[in-house]
């Protein structure tokens, strides 16, 4: 509902081109009204990441692969008006008709919502989009009753409360999330969330939608029972009165077998909550940093050309040099002219330091001209070297990574309270070249070396502090223990803080993710009061009311990031639900919007998606002339502003809670709508799962562009079909080389072979299986020798791999003799009709298990399964299904995320009812 609050009369947000008028009145809605019958909505057309001539994206989208990306247009952001990276897009026609589509541009369109159908979609005659808008509706109903029972059942657990006797220390609840919702009626809401006195009800906001804070408040719960009874004992031991110096000691590489045990032991979820939660540890020893290794100039012979002259440089030059020659095989960014502008620039600047280039008569060379430097030389050398690091012997590799995990081991761990836990990325980030995500400014500048100066270390009071390297001190030692930080330092490309934290296995780690969840769960006692109010305010009057509510609107039925505003100027501009330009946003009548725009990492995202006829109505008033590209659709809003108004319903709620409640919700409903029957068997319990996981994925907007490797992994994959298929006919086969009499038993079919084989397939199947038994000796033999050698032994002759290949020389004279007589004969020690019978049926379990692996990884081909899975479904969910339907948690949890979500696996293990 409007507010009367005159703070709506003014933009709330930023002056950023044209503003949206203050109010909205009804006849202006009234006159977008339309007769055409809109499309069911809420549903997502066509959603996922756009693979085009003009993409925005560095890479495939994923952190660790940039070399596999095709092609991408370089354009100087200095050729753009303002330096916008939204510039660059074709220019949108700017009327009200917005009958130019961003999406015309050259490039491939993600998938539709049909082509990521289910097999299950096409049962009946109901279009795709309507099911999905159904479906949708259903759970949305679903969790409307759910917050009703929620609320229901804790006013009158309340009401039981109040009429027992009081206690002498009442304690004072300050929340109101208990009031059911009928109470809540009465309660004037705050147009933004925002008042005079700064606070909506009185609940502190939270700022940022950003995923990493600086620094993370995350909840510390108390020891267990074990541990107290640890730490009283210690107590009363005169050891622990000795000088602090002497207590004083390094973080042990290698636990004992004690500690370990006490580790397991280490319940935190069952653990009571801690009154302060904001002091993270008591106790804390780690052993700081490891540095990379200092760099090793090049050979003498070994130069950067410049023009034709070889030219001699300072070390510190040459170093940045060989950044960028030893990367001329990653055209997609050494060809990018910003990467080259870039680098160019940082280079030249380290020459005029460090004392500029020479001939080889010391005379000056003015380097001015990036087009006339050549690192093909450098190149050469550094692909010789990782070449020549290739080609070693297998001892040799296996010595080094034994060396190189015997310099980390004191890293890998610290001492939390007395506890072991791992850390995470302990490691200082080598210097190197930027590259950055999407179409980065500053992509291709130098990323300098971190010095112990400019690291600050964060470790308890009587903790030993870490020996910075010989020669150099820390920036500063601190004893911080509201920071889970165990060091920091400021990089110089963006001025962002990089931080060493625990790794994602320990326990703080996991009270994060617990609390992310546990706030999702709270949710569903307010989601129905949200979606109520912000349905009413789609309509309301004030344009910063209307704005916000649209706003809500995405966020929640599309999983639209809040969004950040960015310094354009020194950061890719990804934009978010907030940040929406007018460009970014086509609409298409009678209810369809396109989003097309930069998203998370600066990857582009295209969305075209049918909303409700009200949000459309809303957001062709928020784009109305004289709004033009560049000027913001929510003028009236800021992620601060909106995460603000959210707090106001529930302590802590901010837009990217919605994402994590809407699959965890869903994929609750999903998992209890299942029948599995007894006689289900585990690759189809598997698949059902998958199947709910992908629903999640798509009413959830988690799509991925199809991988190029895709095709050629199914091709495999049905291959492998195939040849069990051509195994089971031979095995087939050997049943009439026992008893002829079978034929007439089990009828000629059973025989015959399988439609999808034929004679050309298994003549090329054979030398396959004959080539591949060739392969198998050989690497054998070749391991066997390894080993002789490393123990000291002879290596076996020749001869001997000659005496082996034999089998295989005998397995293509076998097929050439089945081919010519048809007929096989039966194989292994003392075959009978029931062993081969039961091989029989053996070999057609493994075909079932792979053609349902087959149909399930071609329908989640355009569908993020571990984005849902991993960052926004509750693992417990996970974990109560595979309890519940007997199937081991090692088929959807792989032992990363085993480690990760071992709060999940063991606070429900003995929970067969547990609910998100």
């Amino acid at each position: 509902m409007a507010s009367d609050s005159s703070d709506d009369d003014m933009p709330l947000a930023r002056s950023n081109g044209h503003l949206s008028a203050s109010t909205v009145s009804k006849a202006e809605d009234k006159a977008m009204d339309s007769h055409a019958k809109p499309l069911p909505a809420p549903v997502s057309i066509r959603n996922g990441p756009v693979g085009d001539a003009s993409s925005h994206t560095n890479g495939n989208g994923k952190r660790k692969s940039r070399s596999s990306t095709t092609r991408v247009s370089y354009k100087d952001e200095s050729d753009s008006e303002d330096g916008r990276l939204a510039k660059r897009q074709k220019k949108v026609v700017s009327d009200d008709s917005d009958d130019e589509v961003l999406s015309k541009r050259k490039g491939k369109l993600p998938p539709a919502a049909s082509e990521t159908a289910m097999p299950e979609d096409s049962d009946d005659d109901m279009p795709l989009n309507a099911k999905l808008a159904s479906k949708r509706k259903a759970i949305e109903k679903n969790a409307e009753k759910d917050a009703k029972a929620i609320n229901a059942s804790e006013a009158k657990a309340k009401e039981s409360k109040a009429k027992k006797p009081t206690p002498k220390k009442a304690i004072k609840d300050d929340s109101d999330d208990d009031v059911p919702l009928a109470g809540a009626k009465g309660k004037k809401r705050l147009s933004n969330g925002v008042n005079g006195k700064g606070k909506a009800n009185g609940v502190k906001r939270e700022d940022s939608d950003s995923d990493a804070p600086i620094r993370k408040k995350v909840k510390t719960a108390a020891s267990t029972a074990t541990a107290k009874t640890k730490v009283k004992a210690e107590k009363s031991t005169p050891a622990k009165k000795t000088p602090a110096k002497k207590a004083k000691k390094q973080v042990s590489e290698e636990p004992s077998k004690s500690e370990d045990d006490e580790e397991a032991e280490y319940r935190w979820w069952d653990a009571p909550k801690k009154e302060d939660d904001s002091v993270k540890w008591t106790t804390l020893e780690h052993n700081g940093v490891l540095f990379p290794p200092a760099y090793e100039p090049l050979p003498k012979n070994v130069k950067l050309v410049y023009n034709g002259t070889p030219v001699n440089l300072h070390v510190e030059a040459e170093e940045v040099a060989g950044f960028f020659g030893s990367m001329l095989n990653s055209t997609h960014n050494v060809e990018n002219p910003i990467f080259q502008k870039n680098f160019f620039a940082d280079f030249k600047e380290i020459l005029n330091r460090t004392g500029g280039a020479t001939d080889r008569n010391g005379k000056k060379v003015d380097i001015k001209e990036f087009a006339k430097l050549d690192f093909q030389a450098i190149f050469d050398y550094y692909h010789a070297k990782n070449e020549a690091r290739k080609a070693r012997p297998a001892a040799e590799k296996k010595a080094e990574k034994a060396e190189k995990d015997k310099a980390e081991a004191p890293y890998m761990y610290c001492k939390w309270d007395g506890r072991k836990e791992k850390v995470g990325n302990f490691r200082v980030e080598p210097p190197g070249l930027f590259r950055g995500r999407g179409e980065h400014p500053k992509t291709g500048k130098v990323k300098k070396r971190v010095m112990p100066e400019q690291i600050t270390i964060n470790i308890g009071k009587d903790a030993q502090v870490p020996t910075p390297p010989e020669g150099h001190k820390w920036k500063a030692i601190q004893h911080d223990n509201k920071a889970t930080w165990l060091a920091m330092w400021q990089e110089n490309i963006n001025g962002s803080y990089k931080y060493v934290m625990l790794g994602a296995t320990s326990a703080v780690k996991g009270q994060s993710d617990f609390k992310k969840f546990e706030k999702a769960r709270e949710l569903k006692k307010h989601i129905a009061r949200i979606r109520k109010d912000y349905t009413a305010d789609l309509k309301a009057e004030a344009m910063a009311d209307r704005q916000r509510a649209t706003a809500v609107y995405l966020i929640d039925k599309f999983a639209l990031r809040a969004g950040n505003e960015k310094d354009t100027e020194n950061e890719a501009e990804t934009v978010g639900c907030c940040s929406l330009k007018y460009e970014h946003v086509t609409l298409r009548e009678p209810n369809i919007v396109i989003f097309d725009f930069l998203g998370k990492d600066s990857i582009r995202f295209y969305d075209e998606v049918t909303v409700d006829r009200q949000v459309f109505k809303n957001l062709r008033v928020f784009k109305k002339a004289p709004k033009k590209e560049g000027d913001d659709i929510f003028d009236r809003l800021t992620t601060t502003q909106l995460n603000k108004h959210l707090s106001s319903y529930m302590t802590g709620l901010t837009a990217k809670v919605f994402r994590t409640y809407n699959a965890s919700y869903t994929m609750s409903n999903l998992l209890r709508e299942l029948e599995v029957s007894t006689s289900t068997t585990m690759p189809e319990k598997i698949k059902l799962y998958n199947d709910c996981n992908r629903q999640v994925a798509i009413l959830c907007n988690h799509k991925r562009t199809v991988g190029a490797s895709h095709e050629a992994q199914m091709e495999k994959l049905g291959d492998r079909i195939k040849g069990l298929k051509y195994q089971k006919w031979r095995t087939k086969m050997m049943l009439l080389d026992l008893d002829p009499k079978q034929k007439k038993k089990k009828g000629a079919s059973f025989f015959e072979l399988d439609p999808d084989l034929d004679e050309a397939w298994i003549l090329e199947h054979q030398k396959f299986l004959v080539e591949e038994q060739r392969t198998k000796i050989q690497k054998k033999f070749e391991k066997d020798n390894e080993k002789r050698q490393q123990d000291g032994e002879k290596p076996m002759p020749d001869k001997e791999l000659k005496e082996r290949l034999q089998a295989a020389d005998d397995l293509a004279k076998k097929f050439k003799k089945e081919n010519k007589s048809k007929k096989v004969e039966a194989e292994g020690r003392g075959p009978t009709v029931e062993k081969i019978e039961g091989n029989v049926k053996k070999i057609e379990e493994r075909i079932r298990t792979l053609e349902l692996q087959a149909a399930d990884r071609d329908g989640n081909k355009e569908v993020a399964l571990g984005t849902s899975k991993i960052n926004y479904i509750d693992p417990r969910l996970t974990v109560v299904f595979a309890k519940k339907f007997d199937v081991p948690i090692e088929k959807f949890f792989s032992k990363t995320l085993r480690e990760k979500f071992n709060w999940a696996i063991k606070s429900v293990e003995d929970d067969d009812h547990w609910e998100f």
